[in-house]
């Protein structure tokens, strides 16, 4: 119980940090997935796949198919709708920060 609790949470934060990554250089799928290791969300392929694309459908990324070493590789970047989503979602989170850091 406590687990999907957790999950439905940890999954807006997911977003965000994509957000901000894809804002920053394009990223891509495996990259992403190492990275949001490092930050102690541990979830799979079959979990972020369906994230990015359903960004994309939203207008939140935007991707370019690049070949890298004979594969076909997705890039994702933020679009103007993604950055101000990102703005509004950095701001929301700095606000519910200061109130719950205690």
């Amino acid at each position: 119980m406590e687990d999907k609790v957790l999950r439905k949470l940890f999954l807006g934060f997911i977003h965000i940090h994509i957000l901000h990554h894809a804002k920053e250089h394009p990223i891509f799928g495996v990259w992403m997935l190492e990275e949001l290791r490092e930050h102690g969300y541990n979830i799979s392929p079959g979990t972020l796949y369906p994230i990015l694309h359903s960004m994309e459908s939203d207008g939140l990324l935007k991707r370019e198919d690049r070949n890298v070493e004979g594969k076909i590789r997705k890039y994702y970047t933020t679009t103007e709708k993604g950055n101000m989503v990102l703005k509004e979602a950095r701001a929301k989170a700095y606000e519910l920060f200061k109130e719950i850091k205690d």
